[in-house]
């Protein structure tokens, strides 16, 4: 498809309306109570394969419990293992979370860095993480692709790509910048409600006549 020919202020209108409807991913919730990055950046390390329900109230038994980086570095494991669990590989996550929050601690002055290749560098936190953490917690344009995001975009025809960092790379050529903070909280409640990965809902999309449908080969 023509880049030139996308008409992505049509597409986000469509799906703000869907929006409006919809609750918004845990992280975007969360972040909409505080947007502090240091309750982004741990709470999105909790929510990797893990339902929004469960990063929730995962979340908010870690900041009760650690409401800043130096009470969670004062944590041990087993404490934060029993705090966030049952979210998904709670164990390794709780190893991720108190080896940040040493880091941090240690060689960023207590605070999360607002640069994702500084972010990269913490361990747990890959590109999804470090850039939803630059989106929600500072306010800083960057695309976060999961893999809602991912399918997404390939199936409407925006981007041909293998891999979500590739999927990454070819938005920020595309894609208008304003869009770049609102397009993951769009497709990933988008993608769990319309545009699932088998038999999406193209009956009722809002956007449907912007979308190729690239690769769906039953719908409802």
């Amino acid at each position: 498809m023509n880049p030139k020919k996308i008409k992505w202020e049509e597409i986000f209108t469509g799906l703000e309306i869907f929006m409006k409807n919809q609750a918004k991913p845990s992280i975007s919730l969360i972040a909409e109570i505080n947007n502090d990055p240091y309750r982004v950046l741990f709470s999105t390390i909790i929510s990797l394969r893990t339902r929004d329900e469960v990063t929730i109230t995962a979340s908010s038994r870690l900041f009760e419990a650690a409401p800043n980086l130096e009470s969670l570095a004062k944590l041990t494991e087993e404490n934060v293992a029993q705090l966030i669990y049952p979210a998904a590989f709670y164990r390794n996550k709780s190893a991720s979370i108190l080896k940040c929050a040493a880091i941090l601690q240690a060689e960023y002055n207590g605070k999360v860095p607002g640069d994702r290749e500084l972010l990269l560098k913490l361990p747990g936190v890959g590109r999804k993480t470090a850039n939803l953490t630059l989106n929600l917690g500072f306010g800083v344009n960057a695309i976060c692709v999961d893999t809602h995001v991912h399918r997404i975009s390939n199936r409407m025809g925006w981007v041909t790509t293998g891999a979500p960092e590739a999927t990454e790379a070819a938005l920020e050529i595309i894609l208008p910048e304003n869009y770049w903070i609102p397009l993951n909280e769009m497709l990933v409640s988008y993608g769990q409600k319309i545009c699932t990965p088998l038999s999406p809902r193209c009956s009722i999309c809002g956007v449907t006549k912007h979308c190729r449908r690239i690769g769906v080969e039953r719908s409802r």
